[in-house]
């Protein structure tokens, strides 16, 4: 299997605070990486690290093979090719859920426009959101401006997607709209690395999970081997909690 994305050795530091402390990581193409670990363990810090919302202050990251945080590589020309979807939805207000996913296709792709249009149509077709196509935001429940704004992330036809806490804006009867949207897109081979607080989507759809702690990448391996036997303490820990919060 081909390797779509590879983390060498990544620090990031905020000031004195170290974020993330020589990151390794492996993601195969067509696979789906999720990681979990406390508020403020660095989960989110590497995903914007991935897509060069942030700078890295050491090591390499490889993105089919070229490395994207050598200097002098076009960082916009990088987030073409990676869809992202933040925990706020992030939907342009004064526009209809057609006109935000196809703003990407015709403005950063030049897709012409009705081929666009034809594209989002059927996407939001496909994934039960054709009523909403004229919708604003503000019309929309959290679980479909959710799913929205991950459909505008694919739309572009990224190589890979990049999830931040979807589902964490969300009441529980809306976050199962959206791990089903993500369930589904994992069917169709999207390469994913997904930061989640949802153990139970993490163990039915991770092809593999990483503990973060501290910065530290301190277990990696498939859902069963993280979830149902972990090796260090810390991770012990944070199951523990997260069994005694009933989300496991």
């Amino acid at each position: 299997m081909t390797n779509l994305l590879k983390l060498a050795s990544v620090r990031k530091s905020f000031g004195a605070e170290l974020v993330l402390a020589d990151i390794d990581l492996v993601v195969p193409e067509h696979s789906v990486t999720v990681l979990i670990g406390s508020s403020g363990s660095g989960k989110s810090t590497l995903l914007r690290c991935i897509n060069l919302l942030e700078q890295i202050d050491d090591g390499q990251i490889w993105l089919d093979d070229q490395d994207i945080t050598a200097v002098g590589v076009d960082a916009d020309l990088v987030r073409r090719r990676i869809g992202t979807v933040f925990q706020q939805f992030n939907l342009f207000p004064h526009l209809s859920v057609l006109d935000n996913i196809t703003l990407a296709p015709r403005i950063v792709h030049g897709v012409d426009p009705e081929v666009a249009r034809t594209q989002a149509l059927a996407l939001l077709d496909r994934f039960g959101l054709s009523p909403k196509a004229d919708a604003y935001p503000d019309r929309l429940s959290g679980g479909q401006q959710q799913r929205v704004a991950v459909l505008r992330a694919i739309s572009t036809n990224p190589r890979l997607l990049l999830l931040d806490e979807v589902t964490s804006a969300l009441d529980p009867v809306l976050v199962a709209e959206v791990l089903a949207l993500v369930a589904e897109l994992r069917a169709d081979g999207m390469t994913m690395v997904i930061a989640t607080h949802e153990m139970g989507f993490a163990r039915r759809v991770a092809d593999q999970v990483g503990f973060l702690h501290h910065g530290v990448l301190k277990e990696l391996g498939s859902a069963e081997q993280v979830l149902e036997h972990p090796q260090t303490p810390e991770l012990q820990s944070f199951l523990k909690a997260v069994r005694e919060a009933g989300r496991l």
